[in-house]
């Protein structure tokens, strides 16, 4: 995890992060109304800030695929959410109630959210929300992870990311 926050912090833009539910994190721009405390960098969205103009270098497609993957690769449960979908909530709740976290991009909170939108249309055949990415594979909507669920295969797939996590954080550090 640490690893994730230095390569966002390298991203330039700052994150609030909020602990919603048991054990699950939801990422926020800073100034996003209710939102509290500072908390590491985003995956290079800058926040949209009403109807002022934007300041902040839009990242390439190439660079934002980049950081999609990164964030989805050091993640064990990813949601590409927008704040007033139904079905994100929805999505975001099914986690909360398994006491899994999770990390969401909110999407709608973002100046460049559409052009991540776009990416992971291209990276998964949908552009709708919420895009739910577990273990570093794509697993589909909300109602793909609600089915999953329900077939009693959700939770072993966050088991075997989380598994693996702790595996792989036994191993020595190696020196440079």
């Amino acid at each position: 995890m640490v690893a994730l926050w230095g390569a966002l912090r390298a991203a330039g833009s700052r994150l609030r992060s909020v602990r919603r539910g048991p054990g699950a994190v939801t990422s926020h721009p800073p100034g996003a109304p209710g939102k509290g405390g500072s908390g590491p960098a985003c995956i290079g969205l800058s926040p949209r800030m009403g109807n002022s103009p934007s300041t902040s270098m839009g990242l390439s497609n190439a660079a934002t695929e980049n950081k999609i993957q990164e964030t989805i690769s050091d993640n064990c449960v990813v949601i590409f959410s927008k704040t007033t979908c139904g079905y994100c909530k929805m999505a975001k709740k099914l986690f909360q109630d398994m006491n899994v976290n999770y990390t969401a991009i909110e999407l709608d909170m973002y100046e460049n959210g559409s052009q991540f939108q776009d990416i992971l249309h291209q990276m998964t055949g949908g552009r709708t929300v919420p895009r739910v990415f577990i273990n570093g594979a794509f697993i589909g909507g909300a109602t793909d992870t609600q089915r999953l669920h329900q077939e009693g295969k959700l939770l072993p797939l966050v088991h075997q990311c989380q598994m693996r996590r702790a595996k792989n954080s036994d191993l020595p550090c190696s020196l440079p």
